[in-house]
């Protein structure tokens, strides 16, 4: 399979073949896939495949740059992402409020993002996928008539691929890296609430394991460091690829704060004028909850807007974060300090699964008990580089 570059345009030299001659985990039906595209698609299918067969539920990611920006399996889809969508919240098809919940985790990182999903794509997600600004998709298979509408999308260039439910990998893996064919066994462990079983201290409801449980998908296929936080069966943070895995919880925990924040009244009260695009929205609505607005994006966003509005104040933010709870939290690698819990704990988290095995385990697990959090060791680490 020729690509269309490599990681970078100047890397014109790009091509893909099989490990094992003539067979191929997945096909190319429309488009013209980049070295970058094919480790989303293949990531992509790998999490939602894993997610779906671990919760009996549709499945969709949003992939940017090798690492999901939102996961989700399918679900009720709010009020804020059937208005911004357009779309009727009661009669929405399984897959596509899946992949809807995907992409409402960080709708700013997901614009361009590739998408992935568990089950063969129908004519509603279709259609949905030709409104937003989408660069490709994953699936096991395509409805008729849903290829040709998706290869209308960007002149022709949007990305089709299938993915081949059957495919079983080799048992293991290698890359080339500076003249170096590093290899490895692949890592097969199943993901199921059996992980979950080692319940530290709290408890445990079901709905929360389901959480922990996509979560551990999620970061199975995230550049690590990675955490996330998740609720009622979708990711509202990732943080990933961060060298310290505090910096992740904080990047992960302000996401979640924004996607709490994007419900507040004032923020769903802006209205704008009917020229402004959707990606444009949610960009000015970001903004504004993030409050700190240079002088040229005030005037700008005043101008995006039909009518003047009062900033959020840091009360206004603070009141209404106080009612998000019941997050589930999900770290990669074992959590080494306390702050991991003590920043986790500020954003609604009550339950978290890790590894465990630090040296400062105790004090990790002192610190769920001190803010009331279950905490459940799984004893696996899913790094992913």
């Amino acid at each position: 399979m020729d690509l269309r570059y490599g990681i970078n345009p100047q890397q014109r030299a790009a091509a893909a073949e099989p490990v094992r001659p003539g067979q191929w985990p997945v096909r190319v039906l429309q488009g013209s896939p980049s070295y970058i595209n094919v480790l989303d698609a293949l990531n992509g299918w790998q999490l939602v495949s894993e997610a779906s067969r671990a919760l009996n539920r549709p499945a969709a990611a949003s992939f940017k740059h090798v690492s999901p920006a939102g996961a989700a399996v399918a679900g009720p889809v709010d009020e804020v992402s059937a208005d911004l969508y357009g779309i009727d919240r009661d009669r929405v098809g399984m897959l596509t409020s899946a992949y809807l919940r995907a992409r409402d985790a960080d709708p700013k990182s997901s614009y361009g993002d590739f998408a992935a999903v568990s089950h063969p794509v129908d004519t509603e997600l279709a259609e949905l996928l030709s409104r937003v600004v989408c660069d490709g998709i994953i699936a096991p298979g395509y409805a008729p008539g849903t290829v040709a509408t998706l290869s209308r999308k960007k002149n022709g260039r949007f990305l089709v691929m299938e993915a081949d439910q059957a495919y079983a990998p080799p048992q293991d893996e290698a890359r080339e890296v500076f003249g170096l064919r590093l290899s490895q066994q692949r890592d097969e462990v199943a993901l199921s609430t059996a992980l979950l079983d080692n319940v530290v201290c709290g408890a445990l409801p079901t709905t929360a394991a389901q959480d922990l449980l996509l979560g551990l998908a999620v970061l199975r296929y995230t550049q690590s460091n990675s955490v996330c936080y998740l609720r009622g069966g979708a990711t509202l943070g990732i943080g990933a690829g961060q060298q310290s895995r505090v910096d992740c919880t904080r990047l992960a925990g302000a996401k979640t704060d924004t996607w709490w924040l994007r419900r507040h009244p004032a923020v769903r009260a802006l209205a704008f004028r009917p020229h402004i695009r959707r990606q444009e929205r949610i960009n000015w609505h970001i903004r504004f909850i993030e409050g700190d607005l240079t002088p040229d994006e005030r005037t700008r966003l005043s101008t995006a807007l039909s009518e003047p509005v009062p900033e959020l104040t840091d009360q206004q933010r603070t009141q209404w974060l106080t009612g998000l709870s019941d997050v589930a939290f999900v770290s990669d690698g074992a959590l080494p300090f306390r702050d991991n819990v003590d920043h986790a704990q500020r954003h609604g988290v009550g339950y978290i699964a890790e590894p465990g095995g630090s040296v400062r385990s105790s004090e990790v697990e002192d610190a769920c008990r001190e803010h009331r959090i279950t905490l459940t060791r799984i004893g696996l680490r899913l790094f992913h580089h």
